[in-house]
């Protein structure tokens, strides 16, 4: 169990409504923050904020339906938390799914709207949180921005072409912006996740798994067709614990970095 009181700071999940975004909500609650989580469902949303309150009923939560690419949603949803808590110290971008795309059948338009998706579901949120994250910095707080990425940007896959190189661009995005933002003391960073348990793949398992296949033998069999070398998919909570280091002072000495969360997939030394 990570042990940090985060008592007085405020964290920021977009996506935050299940998966890899409601874990890491978990974890900042248990440690004491303030949360704001997002999504698009709203029927989602309250099932999580339900799910929130029971584990955590003390707990300082806002939870607003927004589409991190809609620029004025966005913006609605920073000022909802700058009148709810009055300031942000971390936020986390945790927004988009991969594309299934070889580049013979990938459109223009699916291209426009996989680089739409993946560039500014860090832009919007991080432009419109950057004043609070300021003024936290300005104030000897921390502040950091993290961000949720994909093995693909460092090891592409020419079944994923459009995901992939938009994650490429995303990752140097970030380390640019961890450049900027260095000397107003902000730190940037990601997480390179591989293969995640979540419902995408828990609506593959109810159509492809055999009669009275469990869920642990389909993943472990999938898993070795994709020779991950731990054997099996990353949980939820295993992503959120690495967003969770690099958002918090215990990794104040680390920007412009990743933390590698795929199971030990990555090719690259």
């Amino acid at each position: 169990m990570i042990q940090i009181d985060l008592t007085g700071q405020v964290a920021v999940v977009t996506g935050g409504s299940s998966g890899i975004g409601l874990a890491t909500a978990e974890l900042f609650l248990r440690a004491g923050a303030s949360v704001a989580i997002c999504g698009r469902d709203s029927e989602r949303l309250a099932q999580a904020e339900a799910s929130l309150k029971a584990q955590f009923p003390q707990a300082q939560l806002l939870a607003q339906t927004c589409d991190v690419l809609d620029a004025d949603e966005v913006a609605a949803f920073a000022q909802a938390v700058q009148a709810r808590f009055g300031r942000t110290d971390m936020l986390v971008n945790n927004a988009g799914q991969g594309r299934v795309s070889t580049f013979a059948d990938t459109t223009d338009d699916a291209w426009r709207e996989e680089l739409d998706l993946k560039y500014f579901s860090v832009i919007r949120p991080t432009r419109a949180f950057l004043p609070m994250l300021r003024d936290a910095a300005g104030s000897g707080n921390n502040a950091a921005v993290v961000c949720v990425n994909s093995l693909l940007a460092l090891q592409p896959e020419p079944h994923m072409v459009a995901t992939s190189s938009a994650r490429a661009g995303v990752l140097s995005l970030i380390k640019s912006l961890a450049v900027e933002l260095a000397p107003q003391r902000i730190r940037v960073n990601s997480i390179l996740i591989g293969i995640v348990e979540s419902g995408q793949w828990r609506r593959r398992y109810a159509k492809e798994a055999q009669s009275g296949q469990s869920w642990e033998d389909w993943t472990a069999e999938l898993a070795r067709k994709k020779n991950i070398p731990l054997g099996r998919f990353g949980k939820p909570e295993e992503a959120a614990q690495a967003l969770f280091y690099l958002a918090t002072t215990l990794s104040s000495y680390t920007t412009g970095s990743h933390i590698d969360v795929s199971g030990g997939v990555a090719r690259h030394v």
